[in-house]
């Protein structure tokens, strides 16, 4: 993540300007309170320009909806983060759908999701992406291997699954109507575990030597545990990360990363 800084630096020098990352968080929920805090955080200590707007958990659709437009027009700003989830009342769809694709830095509008899908240049959802570089810091070359992710969230799962297959590799898609799931991920040269179940992969679903990425976030017993029981896990992959530590950073570098390119791309477009 340290390796970002250098490049904001540079785009300060060049622009006279820092890049821009506006954060929407809605309620109280203590958990996205402090992954906002902490992205806020990290950003500002790169050089970004962090700003989080904190909307009662009541709020209504046109007002949230009112604040992203604002945001979309506001040239300070390159990159929106609208936190996930968001209250039952609210259109999570529709809202994402209002954020502009080139500040879209999540990567969830639908026009960044069809250049994944196709192959093309996107902002590229930072949970997935991050995934990639772990998986390529343990092997450069995933032409051939055999994928399995467990999970087909659009935040996840489905954006996971495309940067594989672009990536060369036979991919499957596993998910809770999937039939004797052990027998598919001992299968599996690379496992992504995105399920949301505590501790679901056990070390005996793992093909000796695979590489298994961790996605998973669930509380038990008073402690953070990934979606793969670790302790069993290490003892058989090839390459493994733990939760917390893992895919959760590399997300919030990813983020950054993200920021920096759409603040790149808006300042070049306005010298054209």
């Amino acid at each position: 993540m340290d390796a970002i800084a250098p490049r904001v630096a540079d785009f300060r020098r060049i622009w006279g300007r820092a890049p821009g990352l506006a954060v929407i968080l809605v309620g109280d929920d203590s958990a996205s309170a402090t992954y906002v805090g902490r992205k806020e955080a990290t950003a500002r200590e790169r050089g970004f320009f962090s700003r989080t707007h904190r909307l009662a958990r009541d709020v209504e659709q046109a007002e949230l909806l009112g604040l992203i437009e604002a945001l979309n027009h506001d040239a300070a700003m390159d990159a929106i983060l609208v936190q996930l989830p968001l209250p039952g009342h609210l259109d999570e769809a529709e809202i994402l759908a209002a954020i502009s694709p080139a500040k879209d830095v999540d990567g969830f509008h639908v026009v960044n999701s069809g250049l994944l899908v196709r192959g093309l240049p996107a902002l590229t959802p930072c949970t997935p992406k991050g995934c990639m570089l772990l998986i390529r810091e343990a092997r450069s070359n995933l032409a051939g291997l055999n994928a399995v992710v467990i999970g087909r969230s659009n935040i996840v799962g489905k954006p996971m699954a495309h940067l594989l297959l672009s990536a060369d590799c036979t991919v499957t898609v596993a998910h809770s109507k999937t039939c004797d799931l052990p027998v598919v991920t001992r299968a599996a040269d690379i496992l992504i575990a995105a399920a949301g179940r505590a501790e679901m992969v056990r070390g005996d679903w793992i093909k000796p030597g695979a590489i298994v990425i961790d996605v998973g976030i669930n509380r038990r017993s008073g402690r953070i545990v990934g979606d793969v029981c670790f302790n069993e896990a290490q003892a058989v992959a090839g390459f493994i990360t733990p939760v917390p530590g893992g895919v959760g950073p590399m997300t919030i570098a990813c983020l950054l990363d993200n920021t920096l390119a759409a603040a790149t791309a808006a300042a070049t477009a306005k010298t054209r």
